[in-house]
Parts: structure tokens; sequence; C-alpha cells
């Protein structure tokens, strides 16, 4: 095994796919220290800049002094404690997908959307999801043994008639809300109404809107949108700045990922800590209109200025602003030559992303100046006019 193993290995490093891990020497922030130096980086998903905020970093600190460092169990055994009744509480309200919705937390995304497809879905069920779906839902549907149909990106008139083509017991509409590698949005109310045309269900992974759009709500907000048919996700170490995730949906479907989510059951808690960073993060988030209106104003002038990029620019109206190189080989040796500049802006190469679409992901945070998107704009110009 160890050579066939030391073979794919060859094979994804002539392929230019190997993956390596940066150590970073400081907190996140607009700057963060690589290898010794100081670079300007556009590579978090820290949209609002809170993961060093004080007020946050000083609840985390006083809540460990008084909560210890581990929860030492997990929710149904004595892990569950009073910090995370209260956000779990504050998070249902905050978010709403319904009237009278429940929050329930993990201890990531990924955790939470394998909890929600395992739990609910079954082998005389059907799932439908985006192609561009973040990995965690397509293996939370091949968990669930469901019969898994992946519809062309935001394609409503295809996924239209696979549901109407449909005989299972319990369908599953499955979307990101902002898609983590393009930037665009669901079509989520076109989604909504065909769950509620073909009695399905509509999961919605918003890991990337929570905290950002709908005022802080999410996409849900953003759009409008509640109903009994919506199972809500939302990460908490993007835009909140700490750690985790949590589900928010009707009661009955909070209490069943309580009693049957087997990625819920069986995992020792987050510290009570976490919790309570992230209850003053939600705090931050409910209050941070400056904070929203600066990052579109930082994505508006980013917009503005790489429109003449030789690059294609892909829609997008969230900080995630995508730019396609095509080759892996120049996606990388883009990203080497602005790290050079002193700006860092990761490389997405497949699987992450389709074959043929490498790319630069530049990642905006309410962190960043003005200057910071103009000294970025000016080192890519540089790197393109040399590619």
């Amino acid at each position: 095994m160890l050579a066939e193993l030391d073979a794919a290995l060859g094979r994804r490093r002539a392929d230019g796919l190997m993956r390596e891990r940066r150590v970073v020497d400081s907190a996140q922030g607009a700057r963060i220290r690589i290898d010794g130096r100081e670079l300007l980086a556009f590579a978090s998903n820290d949209y609002l800049g809170l993961a060093n905020a004080p007020e946050v970093v000083s609840a985390l600190c006083d809540a460990a002094r008084t909560w210890g460092a581990g929860a030492g169990a997990s929710h149904l055994i004595v892990g569950h404690q009073r910090p995370h009744e209260a956000l779990e509480r504050d998070l249902a309200q905050f978010v709403a997908p319904c009237a009278g919705a429940r929050a329930i937390v993990f201890s990531s995304g990924y955790l939470a959307n394998l909890a929600i497809l395992s739990a609910l879905a079954g082998r005389t069920d059907a799932i439908f999801a985006d192609r561009l779906s973040h990995a965690c839902l397509t293996d939370g549907a091949l968990l669930s043994r469901a019969r898994l149909t992946r519809y062309p990106h935001n394609d409503v008139a295809a996924l239209r008639a696979a549901l109407e083509a449909s005989r299972a017991r319990r369908r599953f509409i499955v979307t990101d809300a902002v898609f983590s590698m393009d930037g665009d949005v669901a079509p989520l109310r076109e989604l909504l109404a065909l769950a509620e045309a073909h009695d399905a269900w509509l999961v919605v992974d918003d890991a990337h809107g929570f905290g950002v759009q709908g005022d802080g709500r999410g996409s849900l907000a953003q759009a409008g949108l509640a109903s009994e048919r919506i199972v809500y996700m939302g990460t908490l170490g993007k835009a909140a700045g700490v750690a985790g995730a949590f589900v928010a949906a009707h009661r009955l479907v909070v209490e069943t990922l309580v009693q049957a989510a087997r990625p819920y059951v069986y995992t020792t808690a987050a510290p009570a800590a976490l919790a309570a960073a992230l209850s003053a993060a939600l705090r931050r988030i409910r209050d941070g209109g400056e904070r929203r209106a600066h990052l579109a104003a930082l994505i508006e002038a980013f917009r503005a200025r790489a429109g003449a990029l030789p690059w294609r620019l892909l829609p997008s109206s969230t900080p995630i602003q995508p730019l396609i190189l095509g080759d892996v080989a120049k996606a990388v040796r883009a990203s080497e030559a602005l790290v050079a500049r002193g700006i860092f802006v990761p490389a997405i190469r497949p699987p992450t992303v389709p074959a043929g679409t490498a790319r630069l992901r530049v990642s905006l945070s309410a962190a960043h100046s003005l200057a910071d998107v103009d000294a970025l704009a000016d080192a890519l110009r540089e790197v393109a006019a040399g590619a």
C-alpha cells in the first residue's frame, strides 16, 4: 500500500495538484505572517474581521476561566453547557427560518451537513443537489443512502424536471446559498417554490452568507424567505470568526437531529468557551451594519479595478471574487508571483473546482482597507502583464 500511495502522490505532484499547509505565525487579519514575511492576505473567510476582534477574544478567555478548556462529553451526556444553550436560542431567533424555529450547534459545518442528510433522508428518499454544492453535502447525501441526483448549477428547469420524475417517499433540494468557489447566489425563491410544489424539503448551506447577507441574518433574510420546509445550516468559523456551525429549522426537525443524527450524538461537544465567544460575535453581527457597508464598498471597488484584467472575473456581489485563469500551472504561478510582491491570494485547483477552471480566489474582508484593494489590483495587473 505504501508504494501505491507514493505513486499516487507522485502523480498528484506532477499534475500540479499537490497541496501544502502554510504555517501562519500570526492571528488572522488583513495581514498575516508566513515564513517570516508579512503578507497582505486575501485568502481568509473571516469576512467581517471578527476572528481577532478584541471583544470576541476577551469573551473566549473569560469563558475559558469559568467553563474550562473542554466540554468533556457529548451534548447528550454532560457536554451541553449553559453557553451552548444560550447560543442556540439566540441563533434560532436571529435567523428565524420559520416561526418557532429551534437551533442546534455542531463542531463544524461538515458535521452539520452530514447530520442533516443522514438523519432526515434514507433509502426510499431522493436528494437533488446543485452540482457545485459543497463536498460535505454530497458526502451527507451518500451517507444517507438516498438516491442522489446532481442537477446543473442553478438550473431551476432541470431541477423541476427531476422532481416531476421522482416517486421518492421524501424529496430534498440541497444547495449552497453562496457558492464558495464562484461567489454567486442560489435562486432560493425559485427553489422554495419548487419545494412547495413537489412536497419537498429545502436544505440551504449558508456557510458564506451568514453574517454578511440579509443584515447579517443570512441569505434567507436577503431573499425575504421563511418556511417550515427549510433546513438552514450556517457556519460559525467564517463571518462569525470563531468555529463550528449550526442548523436552524422547525422544532421537530431539530429534535430529530438531537435524537438521531450520528455526527451529533457521537461527537464530544465543542468547548463552552467557543460558544461564549460566538455569542459575542453574534452581537457584533447584529450591530455590524458599518462593517458590512465597508465590505460592500470594498467589493465594488475591487470589481471596478479588476474589470480590466485579462482573466475572467466571475459575476459575484459577495466577498468571494474569483478570477479564472483556467490552466493549473498558470494559476499556481500567478499566486506565487503575488506572494513575491507581498500579497497572498490562493490558487484553487481541481478537484475543488472543475477541470479547466483553475483560479485565483480573492476573498475580501471588512478588515481590509481601500488602499489594500488598490495594492491588490496593482499587483494583479503586474502579474497579468508578465504572464
